[in-house]
């Protein structure tokens, strides 16, 4: 498991440190993976306000799937 922060593409606000448990690109996040919340849990970057994921359930797990080129990501 790699343990990643996640940034705002337009601010560089971080967002979530999360625990990542496969290589690859991030295409969600299971809520019960993230170990630090910035946000206000809306779904929104509290500096910016860009909409940078959608709530989603993935293999009976809650989970906000990433909106494409909203965020990057930095190895922890």
């Amino acid at each position: 498991m790699k343990k990643i922060k996640i940034y705002c593409a337009h601010c560089n606000f971080l967002l979530y440190t999360y625990n990542k448990d496969i290589r690859g690109h991030l295409i969600k996040c299971y809520k019960d993976m993230i170990v630090e919340d910035y946000t206000l849990k809306d779904l929104n970057c509290p500096s910016c306000g860009q909409e940078f994921a959608r709530e989603a359930i993935y293999h009976n797990r809650a989970a906000n799937k990433i909106i494409q080129g909203k965020v990057f990501t930095k190895g922890s």
